[in-house]
């Protein structure tokens, strides 16, 4: 019975991150269809970059205090560069580049062009040495195969139809897409989008390297979303200066966007990425983006009555499959010759080399011959 419940804990042990990126893309997913109300209710999407991370970091600066305040690290010049980067790469630069490249181009085609961001993290992480690829190993092979056909069953999702079933729900139900007139500019829309996903990639390297130099992943929270808001605030102030009137925020879903968008997914979601990326690393993350495409386009069909086109249904069967290959990967990633040892055979033998969790005895992957 202790062998079964000490396997047990393993598998959970091993879920939770899969678990957490999961429920991730879930808020990610959410955030594009409340987002999508409020900026067509006339919100300014510098503002709402703004307003949302000061409600972040309002909300998460509490537990960083109670929970860390004992723990913080030394604040030295290069972890507050970092920080000041971090701020300045995805709150300010990746958001407003990413919004307004939708504005002139389309909303599909900004979200397909989203969809290269896991392969900018996986070559990014290679040049900092944060992901290590050795192409005559088959884990490694599955890893790279694997980005590749995530990338491409999001761009199979979100650029080919194909028919549409009907389904139960859409039944009786129609999608009106809204038309505006305003011109299109699909190459400047392009580069606009693109150099957002490098800074949002260029972000995950950055913040998996700093949870290690600072560890009190609340607190970084907390502080990357104040410096974000800082930064946001004088690039608006310096693009908007004339116009007071869009620090006005309305009632209703404008106003439930920026909550949802500040508590969910800048405060939750940055602090669990970094707790995530601090283990399995930036691209293990990244790798999950696309998935939040199959879950819009699931919502889409319920909430909207969008047609389900089987275009779609292909490219999410196919992301599926490049998700299982990293992950496959990635759990390959143990060196050779490591097993697990009980926690009260590691502290008998290496003082000092124990883990534990929420109190309980678990193990910790050690070498075998450290352990003879």
């Amino acid at each position: 019975m202790g062998e079964e419940d000490y396997s047990l804990r393993v598998q959970i042990m091993q879920a939770k991150p899969i678990l957490a990126v999961v429920l991730l893309q879930f808020g990610y997913a959410g955030l594009s269809i409340i987002a999508k109300y409020a900026l067509d209710a006339g919100m300014n999407h510098y503002t709402f970059v703004v307003y949302r991370h000061v409600i972040a970091a309002a909300v998460i600066a509490p537990f960083a205090i109670v929970l860390e305040r004992k723990r913080w690290p030394r604040m030295t010049f290069s972890i507050f560069t970092k920080i000041m980067l971090m701020g300045l790469l995805e709150p300010v630069i990746d958001q407003n580049l990413y919004y307004v490249g939708m504005k002139i181009t389309t909303a599909t085609f900004a979200t397909a062009m989203t969809n290269i961001i896991p392969a900018f993290t996986f070559l990014v992480a290679l040049v900092l040495r944060l992901e290590k690829v050795n192409l005559r190993r088959l884990h490694s092979q599955a890893k790279v195969v694997g980005t590749l056909v995530t990338v491409g069953g999001a761009m199979l999702m979100t650029l080919v139809k194909g028919p549409a079933p009907d389904l139960p729900w859409t039944k009786g139900r129609h999608y009106h897409q809204s038309s505006t007139n305003r011109q299109q500019h699909p190459i400047k829309g392009a580069l606009m989008i693109t150099a957002g996903c490098v800074c949002w990639a260029c972000f995950m390297n950055l913040q998996a390297h700093a949870v290690k130099s600072y560890p009190a992943q609340l607190s970084l929270t907390t502080l990357i979303c104040l410096m974000g808001a800082l930064e946001g605030a004088i690039v608006t102030l310096i693009i908007e200066h004339s116009n007071a009137s869009i620090w006005v925020i309305p009632k209703g879903p404008t106003l439930c966007a920026v909550l949802y968008g500040g508590i969910v997914c800048s405060a939750i979601a940055i602090y669990i990425q970094g707790v995530i990326m601090g283990e399995k690393g930036p691209v293990f993350v990244s790798s999950f983006n696309p998935l939040s495409m199959i879950i819009v386009a699931i919502l889409s069909s319920f909430i909207f009555a969008e047609a389900l086109y089987l275009g779609r249904v292909l490219g999410a069967v196919v992301i599926i499959i490049g998700l299982y290959l990293i992950l496959w990967g990635k759990s390959k990633d143990q060196p050779d010759g490591v097993q697990l040892v009980p926690i009260d055979q590691q502290m008998a033998r290496m003082n000092g080399n124990a883990e534990t969790l929420n109190g309980d005895s678990v193990t910790k992957v050690i070498p075998v011959e450290e352990c003879v």
